[in-house]
């Protein structure tokens, strides 16, 4: 067992700095590291085939609480629920931006807003957030960041401030609900909860932090958002919303799609339906209106980051199978001393910290694993843990550029249109903000649930 746990933990640490690095893509990296862990960890220095079976879990498509779950069940290996979410969800994502959904929705609160600066700034981070709580904050900054820069050319304002802004609360947002980030869909399936658990804990400390934090950005970027000569907006010389619509009916057809989704992801911790029956669902529903869009779709989904998922999941198992997340847990304990404060405040602080500097979908795959065991060491029920984990996942990656994806995908768009963003300007208004909110969360976690 010795050889299998030494192995095990130099492929994962091995993976870990390929990713950071970032010289070979992510997914070839995680899929590499699963494979090696199959082979050496499990074949090799285990001689265990059962543990083999057991990563693959490929009986769970047999196995009605899949598709169908009354009571919460142990869920180990690849997490197919989740993969399965994430590919019908970017099905679903691609035919709304297709229609022109998102960039319609930004100018159309624009307009109603009189296209005035500082009412652009707070509409369109508060709706970063509202966006982020049902679609991926990758697609929603895509669009948002896109649309803001263009903005700021016809109105003759520095968007940087707003694409920042919009950055965090976005991330923010995405830490409300179940399917808001990776991470949560991740915690989520595997022990069990529920959108609307999500939207009663997580949710609740998002739409605090929300409101602190809209304040605060805003006065952090005042002086920024004054737009340059004072000029009069003259509304009739930009584009028209409902320019941004490329198909009227397929416009209709997936609004009414992602209003299934919400509904579904909301009743079905009464429904019993799993994220698994949504996620295929969804993606079934789309492709059959889509007809002859259908391909075009299809080739448009991130396969990447659904192999990248399949690959992280095989090597957090290998750390399960040889127990060294339950030395991980028992480590945790003993710092704590026992004590549930500082429990949380460890989950919380050294979640964020990590997942500021590297992505926080294999942090949060390697930690749910972890604070099982704790919880069942401890005492401690694991939905408070669970809650500490999935906050300081989402939220601690806003504090660097290359924290979490949205990041990433917001500071780019904005330098490739002439709004290079460093890492100083980036650091010095989100880092303060980012650490408030935690302070925020960690002493609502205190109160509420110790």
């Amino acid at each position: 067992m010795l050889a299998a746990q030494i192995f095990a933990v130099i492929i994962f640490v091995g993976m870990f700095v390929m990713i950071v690095m970032d010289k070979i893509e992510r997914h070839y990296v995680t899929l590499g590291s699963g494979i090696l862990t199959l082979v050496v960890v499990f074949g090799i220095c285990m001689g265990d085939i059962k543990a083999i079976l057991n990563t693959l879990a490929f009986k769970d498509f047999f196995t009605r609480d899949f598709w169908y779950q009354i009571e919460e069940s142990e869920s180990a290996g690849i997490n197919w629920a989740t993969i399965l979410f994430i590919a019908g969800m970017m099905l679903m994502v691609e035919g709304m931006a297709k229609a022109g959904f998102f960039r319609w929705l930004c100018m159309k609160i624009a307009f109603l807003v009189k296209c005035k600066t500082v009412s652009i700034f707070i509409t369109f981070t508060i709706m970063a957030a509202v966006l982020s709580m049902f679609i991926d904050s990758i697609t929603v900054i895509m669009f948002l960041a896109a649309v803001t820069v263009e903005l700021a050319q016809l109105l003759k304002f520095n968007p940087i401030p707003m694409i920042l802004s919009e950055i965090f609360c976005a991330n923010l947002g995405g830490s409300a609900t179940m399917c808001g980030d990776p991470p949560n869909i991740i915690i989520g399936t595997s022990l069990g909860f529920s959108f609307f658990d999500f939207l009663t804990n997580t949710g609740v400390i998002a739409g605090i932090n929300l409101v602190v934090s809209v304040f605060f950005l805003y006065f952090a970027f005042r002086k920024e958002l004054v737009t340059k000569g004072d000029e009069k907006i003259d509304m009739s010389k930009l584009p028209d919303p409902s320019e941004a619509i490329s198909n009227k009916k397929d416009f209709i057809v997936s609004s009414v799609i992602f209003g299934c989704a919400v509904v579904l992801l909301i009743t079905h911790g009464s429904t019993h339906l799993t994220v698994a029956t949504i996620g295929l669902f969804i993606a079934v529903l789309t492709l059959l209106t889509a007809g002859k869009n259908a391909k075009e779709i299809i080739k448009k989904v991130d396969y990447k980051t659904l192999v990248f998922f399949i690959g992280l999941f095989i090597v957090v198992s290998g750390l399960e199978e040889t127990k060294i997340l339950d030395i991980i847990a028992s480590f945790i304990e003993n710092i704590s001393g026992g004590n549930s404060k500082m429990m949380i405040a460890i989950i919380v602080w050294v979640s964020a910290f990590a997942s500021a500097f590297v992505d926080n979908i294999p942090f949060a795959a390697t930690m749910v694993p972890v604070i099982k065991n704790l919880s069942a060491a401890s005492g401690m029920p694991i939905n408070t843990l669970a809650w500490a984990l999935a906050i300081g996942t989402d939220i601690g990656g806003s504090a660097t550029p290359i924290g979490a994806s949205a990041n990433v995908v917001g500071t780019s768009v904005a330098a490739k249109n002439g709004y290079p963003v460093t890492w100083g300007r980036y650091c010095k208004k989100l880092a303060p903000a980012t650490v408030l909110v935690l302070i925020i969360s960690t002493i609502y976690l205190f109160v509420i649930y110790l």
